[in-house]
């Protein structure tokens, strides 16, 4: 079973599209939307564990440039 998550982005000024282009690129991202609200971009993303879900948004996804901000939601089955 994989570990999936929301991670919701703000961006730079006018960046959200960008944003969510480079993102959608990423293996491990599912959807990634440009969106309005508190939030520019909302990413789903998947990984095998919640470490590799980690080094994902560490390393791949708050690497891509025009990133203020990330709040990852692991998703739960309850």
């Amino acid at each position: 079973m994989v570990v999936q998550a929301y991670i919701l982005i703000q961006t730079e000024v006018g960046k959200a599209a960008d944003v969510a282009r480079s993102i959608a690129e990423i293996e491990g991202v599912t959807q990634a939307e440009d969106v309005t609200g508190p939030y520019d971009v909302i990413v789903r993303a998947e990984a095998r564990n919640v470490d590799d879900l980690g080094k994902l948004v560490v390393a791949r996804v708050q690497g891509v440039g025009g990133i203020t901000r990330t709040l990852t939601c692991p998703v739960v089955h309850l």
